[in-house]
C-alpha cells in the first residue's frame, strides 16, 4: 500500500462514524488501516451494504500490499510471507518478519528425526521482552522415494506441534506423496522448475497449497513462470531466484533480490510482485567444516534479512548461528517510528518485600530488560518502576525532558506504591539521573529516601553490597 494519507482512505469509507468497528470516527479507522492495526473487513457497513460496493473494491485495492502476502500453515502457527510495502525499513516499517524454516530429511533415522523436530519446535530465546523462535520446518526429500518422504512428513507432523511445513523435492511424485499426508495443514511446496512445472502446478491446484517457483539466476524466466502460474489461477506464489553461497554469483544473488523488490514496490510490476525465498542452507555446500558452515549460513541469513528475503530455509541449530540471526531479524522488523517499550508501572523481580529496594528506570524496553536481567541474575528481590518516557532511555530522556522529578512523583502516585509498608522506604535512581535527587527529596517530603545508584545496572550487585540497606 503506497497510500500514507488517512484522508484518502477516509474517502473510501462510509464516513458515518457509526463506531461499529470500535473506533470513534471513520478517520481513526482509516489511520488504523495505514498502520495495519485494522482490517477492511472490520468495517461491517462497508462489507454488508451494497451501496458501498464500489468503495469496498477501491479500498481493498488501495490497501493491498505492494508485495503479495502468502499464508502458509493453519491455525495460530500460520505464518505470513511477504506483504511488504517499502524498499527500505526507514521509509515506513517492515511488517512480516521472514519465517525461518529449519530442515529435516527423509533419510534420517526415526529417533534422530524426532529429536531434531523437538529441538526445532522448542528452541526459544527471550530478547527485549519477546520470545524469539523458529516458525517452520522444511522436510527435504533426499531419498527421492515417495513412500519414505510420506512417512517422514507423517512423523514430523506427529511431533511438530503444528509448525507449518515446506515440502521440498523436484520430483512431483514425491511432493504428491507428502501432500497426501499434509495437504490439510496447507504446506508450501518447493518447487516448480523448468522441467516439472506442469505437474507441480497441477498439484498446487488440486491440493490448494502455495507453491515455490525456482528458476535460478534467470529473472526473465522466473517472471515468465510466474505469469504462467497466475494465468492458471495460481497466485499463492513464492519466488526462488537462486541463492549462491559465495563468489561472484553471491553478488548476483543480492542484485537479483534487490531488483525483484524494486520491481514489485517501486515499479508496480504486479506480474512478479511475490515474496522471495532465500536458501542460507546452501552455505553447507561450501565446506565440510560444520563450524564454518554454520557461521557462513548466519552471514547469508543476515545479508538477506536486510535485502528483502521473505522466507528462509536453514540448517544449523547451533546457538552461535541462530542467536545472531534471531536478534538481527528482531531489530530489523521492529517499527522504526516507535521505540520498543514496556508498559509503564511497577514490576516485581523475585519475591520483593518490605526490605527490598525500589530501582527506577524508563520504559525503553532495552533499558528495562537490561536492569531486570542484572537484578534477577544476581538473585536480588526488588521492585523496578518503569517511568513512561515514550520508550526513550534514561540518558536521553533526562536530557530531553521526558524524565523529570515531577513525572517520577506522578508515576509512584498513579501506581499507588505503599511506601509506609517498606522497612527501608528508598528509591534508587539510575546514576545518569543523579541531578534529580535534590528536587525529589523535596517532592517526596521524607516519604522516601532518594539514593543514587550506579550508571551501569551491571554494577547494581556491587552497589547493593556497599549501600543497601540504607543507613
Amino acid at each position: 500500500m503506497k497510500e500514507t494519507s488517512p484522508l484518502n482512505l477516509y474517502k473510501l469509507l462510509p464516513q458515518t462514524n457509526c463506531k461499529k468497528c470500535g473506533e470513534e470516527t471513520c478517520m481513526a479507522f482509516a489511520a488504523g488501516l495505514i498502520a495495519r492495526t485494522r482490517k477492511v473487513e472490520e468495517c461491517t457497513p462497508l462489507i454488508d451494504e451494497k451501496k458501498y460496493a464500489k468503495k469496498l473494491d477501491g479500498l481493498r485495492t488501495t490497501v493491498a500490499p505492494e508485495l503479495k502476502m502468502i499464508y502458509v500453515g493453519v491455525g495460530e502457527r500460520q505464518v505470513k510471507v511477504g506483504g511488504e510495502d517499502v524498499m527500505y525499513r526507514h521509509q515506513m516499517t517492515f511488517f512480516n518478519k521472514p519465517p525461518f524454516a529449519y530442515d529435516v530429511a527423509d533419510n534420517m533415522e526415526e529417533a534422530k528425526l524426532i529429536e531434531r523436530v523437538k529441538k526445532i519446535t522448542t528452541w526459544r530465546k527471550f530478547y527485549i521482552g519477546k520470545w524469539q523462535g523458529v516458525e517452520m520446518i522444511a522436510v527435504r526429500s533426499v531419498t527421492d522415494d515417495p513412500a519414505k518422504f510420506a512417512a517422514c512428513v507423517k512423523t514430523v507432523m506427529a511431533n511438530g506441534d503444528g509448525f507449518p511445513l515446506i515440502l521440498c523435492s523436484f520430483n512431483p511424485a514425491v511432493l504428491k506423496a507428502g501432500l497426501e499426508v499434509a495437504a490439510k495443514e496447507k504446506p508450501l511446496i518447493y518447487a516448480a522448475n523448468k522441467d516439472n512445472w506442469k505437474e507441480v502446478a497441477q498439484l498446487a491446484y488440486d491440493y490448494k497449497v502455495p507453491v515455490t517457483l525456482s528458476v535460478p539466476f534467470d529473472l526473465d524466466g522466473l517472471k515468465s513462470m510466474a505469469v504462467t502460474f497466475s494465468s492458471m489461477g495460481l497466485t499463492d506464489l513464492v519466488l526462488d531466484p537462486g541463492t549462491a553461497p559465495n563468489g561472484k554469483m553471491l553478488q548476483q544473488t543480492l542484485l537479483n533480490f534487490i531488483n525483484l523488490r524494486r520491481a514489485a514496490v517501486e515499479e508496480a510490476q504486479r506480474d512478479i510482485a511475490y515474496p522471495v525465498m532465500v536458501l542460507p542452507i546452501n552455505a553447507w555446500l561450501t565446506t565440510d567444516d560444520p563450524v564454518r558452515a554454520a557461521y557462513w549460513e548466519s552471514v547469508l541469513t543476515a545479508a538477506f534479512v536486510i535485502r528483502g528475503g521473505a522466507i528462509m530455509i536453514k540448517h544449523s541449530l547451533e546457538p552461535h548461528s541462530m542467536m545472531p540471526d534471531m536478534h538481527l531479524r528482531f531489530n530489523i522488523y521492529t517499527d522504526p517510528r516507535t521505540p520498543v517499550q514496556v508498559k509503564p508501572g511497577i514490576y516485581k523481580v523475585g519475591n520483593p518485600g518490605p526490605e527490598s529496594p525500589v530501582f527506577l528506570t524508563t520504559n525503553f524496553a532495552l533499558t528495562y530488560y537490561t536492569v531486570e536481567s542484572d537484578v534477577a541474575s544476581n538473585n536480588i528481590d526488588a521492585y523496578i518502576i518503569a517511568i513512561n518516557t515514550d520508550g526513550i532511555g534514561v540518558q536521553a530522556s533526562v536530557a530531553g525532558g521526558q524524565l523529570t522529578p515531577a513525572k517520577i512523583l506522578d508515576s509512584f502516585n498513579e501506581a499507588g506504591f505503599d511506601w509506609a509498608g517498606q522497612k527501608y522506604p528508598a528509591m534508587v535512581l539510575p546514576g545518569m539521573a543523579a541531578k534529580f535527587s535534590g528536587e525529589l527529596e523535596d517532592l517526596f517530603a521524607g516519604k522516601a529516601k532518594i539514593m543514587v545508584g550506579p550508571e551501569d545496572s551491571g554494577r547494581i550487585i556491587g552497589w547493593m553490597k556497599d549501600f543497601w540497606p540504607p543507613k
